[in-house]
């Protein structure tokens, strides 16, 4: 058990970052460290959930990645229907909530059905929660909240920071307590930008195929030792 005294983030962000680099360094297709990714995707929920963290969010795919080769996007795309043909079970089983954020309806093929039907299958559990950013980026989620209010015909003087909140892709969810990105690079890259405005962030040099479980404990231990003042004193 978790010592009292720790402070556990509700909800972590991760840029799942390093795949192809991962891949290059062994001289592997590209494709090889996507798929190296998506197994440690599936192990990595469980981990931060078993520690107390209720909500993770994961940056899948940008809204920039179809600019990939198109055997990369194809390959990718697999995954995704993988993810959603074959895994959702464990997912589910294990008690796991999905949620999809981006531009759902833009994906190819029967993807977005997929996605509506992995929401709605697991929309009862209650053991985390993980929201998975595909064809996703956060200048586009603002514009279609935008896009939402204006359909809405929200009028302007209601228009304020929760009203905002409440017409992005997942609205109900908190905001991330802390970004994580692994490879080295440090920024966001269009994840959560409305939603980060306050997170505490951390880098890791490691790709993210050589994420261990071991790193949970040492994201965990570098929140408890943050201070977090949203703008308060000593900002």
């Amino acid at each position: 058990m978790t010592d009292k005294k720790i402070t556990i983030p509700k909800h972590v962000g991760i840029i799942m970052d390093g795949n192809r680099r991962w891949a290059e360094e062994r001289n592997l297709p590209s494709i090889e460290g996507h798929h190296k990714g998506y197994e440690k995707l599936k192990q990595a929920p469980s981990w931060f959930f078993s520690r107390g963290v209720s909500i993770i969010s994961v940056y899948a795919f940008s809204s920039e990645n179809w600019n990939r080769s198109r055997d990369e996007v194809n390959y990718l795309m697999k995954l995704v229907k993988i993810a959603f043909d074959r895994d959702l079970d464990d997912f589910n089983q294990r008690g796991c909530k999905v949620l999809i954020s981006g531009r759902v309806d833009e994906l190819p093929g029967d993807l977005p059905e997929l996605c509506y039907e992995a929401m709605n299958k697991t929309k009862a559990n209650q053991k985390g929660t993980l929201n998975i950013c595909l064809n996703y980026g956060g200048r586009a989620e603002i514009v279609d909240a935008a896009r939402k209010m204006i359909k809405n015909k929200v009028a302007p003087e209601q228009v304020h920071e929760g009203m905002i909140k409440k017409y992005l892709y997942q609205g109900e969810l908190d905001d991330p307590d802390i970004i994580v990105r692994t490879s080295g690079e440090q920024r966001l890259s269009g994840f959560m930008l409305w939603q980060s405005a306050y997170s505490e962030l951390m880098f890791i040099k490691k790709y993210w195929p050589d994420f261990e479980e071991s790193d949970v404990d040492l994201i965990l231990a570098e929140y408890a030792n943050r201070k977090r003042r949203f703008g308060g004193d000593g900002q």
